[in-house]
């Protein structure tokens, strides 16, 4: 659990020196350099002086200095983690050392299979292209109903593949690590709270190929006993006729994905061939017609109705709502406040955030697969 606290509190600052550090964790300071020593004997700290861009030179330095002045990190220079985002058109890939807390920036695409055994392919051509030594495990964000801890997707709308699939297995063939399945929406979520100065509850909202959602509450992922949460997506709209991939009519991601954008977009313009620049385009110069408006109040009607069930005051909205115009994420964030009933007696927070899924993805693999193992062997 300390281990745990240190790594925390630095994901948090950054860097710190020793003595900060038992300050902050209310721990003694021979305790405190006990774990941090432990720690960076695991590879997943690293010593540094305050110039970061020169921490290789400055750790040969110090080595000959001696330990006053140093400050502590996330490592950031070993690469241990393949993170894996397996989306509905295409599957990226990077490799990622402990100390990652920026938004998401993938080495390489690959376009995403229809069949478990046309994925094999896909992960051993992505695999000849990483060059990496002594995975500590490979971190991947999955869309759908997921079981974490059994590491099997239940439920996947729009990839029914990989059902009950045995992707762990099939991973660590290919890598020879250890695999380690996460909820997209919940990655995203622990990424955004690893690197969040504000430390307060949030419900996370993602925008893309569906609409998801998941809540940190007290400083935990919010999970309840089924492996099931921040489904958005699939709560119907009334009057809304178009079929999910749930197998049910009318859900909102049908009107709110970028798909269904797209598609509402076509209908009103009779244009087959509508993309997403002419969608952002379309709305720059026309602003927020009656279909957009439509679907706005639809979208915010379901998030707000998420607050009042949670109790939670702030939410912080991921993908491409940050790439339509600002009259857009303007008006949903004032529909959310209208439908918080917690507006009414103080301010509901609604901000736009970038996507920090492989950090969220790195959090989870230190916290389950690392410090774990390393208790076992203790």
């Amino acid at each position: 659990m300390n281990q745990r606290a240190l790594l925390e509190q630095l994901r948090r600052v950054g860097k710190a020196s020793r003595a900060d550090l038992s300050k902050s964790l209310g721990l003694s300071q021979p305790t405190t350099g006990k774990i941090a020593d432990e720690l960076i004997r695991m590879g997943l700290l690293e010593e540094i002086n305050g110039d970061e861009e020169n921490a290789e030179e400055n750790a040969l330095k110090e080595s000959r200095l001696g330990r006053p002045g140093r400050l502590l990190r996330l490592n950031q220079r070993d690469k241990r983690f393949l993170a894996i985002q397996l989306g509905v058109k295409k599957t990226s890939f990077v490799t990622l050392p402990p100390g990652t807390n920026e938004e998401d920036q993938w080495m390489f695409d690959l376009q995403t299979p229809d069949n478990i055994n046309d994925l094999e392919k896909v992960l051993e051509t992505a695999a000849r292209r990483i060059k990496v030594d002594s995975l500590w495990g490979v971190l991947v964000s999955v869309p759908g109903i997921v079981d974490e801890n059994e590491g099997k997707v239940i439920f996947s709308p729009n990839l029914h593949w990989t059902e009950n699939a045995n992707l762990q297995v099939l991973i660590k063939n290919v890598w020879k690590a250890e695999a380690l399945l996460m909820q997209e929406e919940r990655a995203l979520a622990l990424g955004h709270h690893v690197v969040d100065a504000k430390g307060e509850d949030f419900f996370l909202v993602d925008f893309g190929e569906g609409i998801g959602g998941a809540a940190m509450v007290g400083g935990r992922l919010y999970s309840s006993s089924l492996p099931l949460s921040g489904e958005l997506g699939h709560t119907p709209v009334c009057g809304n006729k178009r079929k999910c991939g749930c197998g049910a009519t009318g859900c909102i991601e049908t009107l709110v994905s970028e798909r269904g954008l797209i598609e509402s977009f076509s209908n009103i313009t009779h244009n087959k061939n509508a993309n997403w620049k002419d969608l952002v385009e379309h709305i720059k110069e026309h602003g927020l017609e009656p279909w957009l408006v439509d679907t706005l109040n639809a979208t915010a009607s379901v998030i707000a109705e998420a607050l009042n069930v949670m109790g939670i005051r702030r939410v912080v909205m991921t993908g491409f709502i940050s790439s339509l115009p600002k009259p857009v994420s303007d008006y949903l964030k004032e529909k959310i406040a209208d439908g918080a009933m917690w507006a009414r007696f103080g301010e509901v927070d609604v901000e736009i955030a970038p996507r920090r899924r492989t950090a969220g993805l790195v959090a989870a693999g230190i916290d389950k697969l690392v410090i774990p193992l390393h208790i076992k062997e203790k």
